[in-house]
């Protein structure tokens, strides 16, 4: 596929939407926000308004019809993706989809199955290998200034939402698992070892548990997991949605033989780098739009002047390692 313009068209106005991703097609060049879809039209119609969108649906296949769109990005919950993306893909257009790719692996492998009969390139919101502050933990880590990388340790723990723990609670569809699949570990661990595969190669063997502690919705809040790459570094990692909100961490620690190189998933803060050396910081800020970086890349492999580093084969396998974890 090789286009000259990516002319896009948007499934759902949430809000990931609003700045991390929507404003982000425009600015990039050869790219244009064309058309966006909700099956609420006021929605969709503020939407377009507010962001400068040309023309709105209340319909899928309206927006699939439509003749200048050659290009899909779906913001929705993983529950339609491979609805949509399959629909998109065999109405002739490229697709963009949220992360986690789809509810299942099942799912995501008759996604690249339809990607590859139909010749429609698929690429997924792992945005995290294209951002600067997690590039430049891949050049740490290849530069060797830690040494031989021995294991990974992951820890995310955060309090309830406000939403869950409220006098009448109204969970959101995140923690509805025939929504979303899962619950938070789904949202968050998707993006962390997609990240730490394209950082360190594949996972080949998983173990964990998963449970519900804290009785506030159905899907799991409390997850435990040991698993190891193909190079045999192994890794591990606790993700607790229950806890205090002065217990509340986000750190991850990439040890070697020679330091070990700590960093925040979920926010900005420094990269830092310790050896016998001392301690190193390295502030990066996030960009802006912080799906902009691999919408750009996205752009120039559909205009054939580059190679976008998430696609649906690498997505799936994020799905691939949740499941092996939650069933």
């Amino acid at each position: 596929m090789s286009l000259s313009h990516v002319y896009w068209g948007m499934i759902g106005c949430g809000n990931v939407t609003e700045k991390k991703s929507g404003p982000a097609f425009s600015k990039t060049p050869h790219s244009t926000l064309v058309a966006v879809m909700a099956r609420d039209g006021a929605k969709a119609a503020d939407y377009a308004q507010r962001h400068q969108v040309p023309r709105w649906y209340d319909d899928v296949n309206a927006l699939l019809q439509d003749p200048e769109v050659n290009a899909i990005y779906i913001a929705t919950p993983p529950n339609v993706h491979a609805d949509f993306a399959i629909r998109a893909m065999r109405a002739g257009k490229a697709v963009y989809v949220e992360k986690p790719m789809a509810m299942n692996s099942a799912e995501c492998a008759v996604m690249n199955q339809v990607s590859q009969e139909t010749g429609m390139p698929l690429f997924v919101a792992y945005y995290r290998r294209s951002l600067p502050n997690f590039m430049k933990i891949q050049e740490l880590v290849q530069s060797g200034v830690i040494g031989d990388v021995r294991f990974v340790h992951l820890r995310v723990h955060n309090p309830p939402q406000a939403e869950e723990i409220a006098e009448n609670p109204q969970p959101r569809w995140r923690v509805n698992p025939d929504i979303s699949g899962g619950g938070h570990f789904h949202d968050l661990a998707s993006h962390q070892v997609d990240f730490l595969e394209y950082l360190l190669g594949d996972i080949h063997q998983v173990q964990g548990m998963a449970r519900n502690q804290g009785g506030l919705y159905t899907a799991d809040d409390m997850v435990v997991a040991n698993f190891e790459f193909a190079s045999g570094i192994l890794g591990s990692g606790t993700w607790c949605f229950t806890v205090n909100p002065e217990q509340r961490t986000d750190e991850t620690q990439i040890i070697g033989s020679k330091g070990k190189i700590s960093f925040a998933f979920f926010n900005d803060s420094p990269i830092r780098v310790e050896t016998a050396e001392g301690l190193v910081e390295y502030p990066i800020p996030y960009p802006e739009h912080v799906q902009q970086p691999l919408i750009e890349s996205i752009v120039r492999e559909l205009r054939g002047e580059g190679t976008c580093p998430s696609a649906g084969i690498s997505g799936a396998r994020a799905n691939w390692w949740l499941d092996q974890i939650v069933g």
